[in-house]
């Protein structure tokens, strides 16, 4: 039951009873419900920017733990890098130069993964960037190891075949030179003697007289036996395998067909004058990867380290080539 106001009247002395309207009980109701919801409001804002609930702090923890796990995954990933980076380095530098094979590209190792939006799903958080970025270094150092398993797979490959490539290999001169006296003309520039200009000699020219025996200098297969009156006259050419391959130039005769295996060793023609030549002689080439190098770093079985060093510094000096 509501307590009945007075007021005190001066005039009568009296004490009299206040008559509150249903309005003014109105407005009363209506400006404690205003104060009342304006101070929940306040309360709400203050505890929601200022205050954590226990929820919260429970979340606010998981992020940190979160945070903490993905830099030691990180620090594992440095680590994990630098074994993978031992092993590209070693399988580069060592057994792929043992088994000469080529090195593998850096930019096919390092190769990314493709496709924008292939952390698109990790998008949209707070902590989509350490996400992402964690995500993609796991991505790259899966597909490292990738191609770096498969390049194992083909040194042992090659290592199963290391008999057959050391037989394959041209390692030895292709007619008998015992004095080293024979080599009328060596790999790199040279003169031409027919135009007088310097031209690039791929391969080695041996003076000998016609019908000298010329020896297959690897185990091989013989692609090309061709007889010419221009540019390289009577060659052939075998294919070793191992991306090896000899061509035999200005011959006078064959003593193979097309098609034809031969040994290192095996007599397969005789030195001639044929084609675009000076004198009699034999030009030979070794080509890997189709490409030419120098034959002398391919003399292994006949010549002595010393014998190798004095055709390096004969090969330096400028000369003529023989055809």
């Amino acid at each position: 039951m509501a307590k009945n106001r007075f007021r005190f009247n001066s005039k009568t002395l009296e004490f009299e009873k206040v008559l509150v309207t249903a309005k003014e009980r109105l407005f009363k109701f209506l400006s404690h419900l205003i104060t009342g919801i304006v101070f929940a409001a306040v309360v709400i804002f203050l505890a929601y920017n200022f205050l954590e609930s226990p929820k919260e702090k429970m979340q606010y923890r998981e992020i940190e733990n979160l945070r903490h796990n993905y830099k030691v995954l990180n620090d594992r990933l440095d680590q994990l890098q630098m074994v993978i980076s031992d092993l590209q380095e070693r399988d580069d530098n060592i057994y792929r130069v043992i088994f000469e094979a080529e090195p593998i590209p850096g930019s096919v190792r390092k190769a990314g993964i493709g496709g924008t939006d292939r952390y698109a799903s990790l998008s949209g958080f707070l902590n989509s960037e350490i996400m992402i970025s964690t995500t993609r270094r796991v991505d790259e150092i899966t597909r490292q190891l990738y191609i770096q398993s498969k390049s194992f797979d083909e040194v042992f490959e090659m290592a199963k075949n290391k008999e057959k490539l050391l037989a394959a290999l041209p390692a030895i001169q292709p007619i008998s030179n015992r004095d080293l006296r024979r080599i009328g003309s060596y790999f790199g520039y040279r003169t031409d003697p027919f135009y007088k200009i310097e031209k690039f000699h791929e391969g080695i020219d041996f003076s000998a007289p016609i019908g000298t025996e010329i020896y297959a200098t690897g185990d091989g297969v013989v692609t090309n036996v061709e007889r010419g009156g221009v540019g390289y006259g009577n060659q052939i050419v075998v294919d070793h395998g191992f991306s090896y391959e000899t061509l035999y130039a200005h011959l006078s005769k064959f003593n193979v067909r097309k098609g034809q295996k031969v040994k290192r060793g095996e007599v397969i023609g005789y030195v001639g004058n044929t084609g675009k030549s000076t004198s009699p002689h034999l030009h030979y080439e070794v080509r890997r990867n189709g490409k030419p190098v120098n034959p002398i770093h391919y003399f292994y079985n006949d010549i002595t380290p010393e014998e190798y060093d004095q055709l390096i510094e004969w090969s330096s000096r400028p000369g003529q080539t023989m055809d």
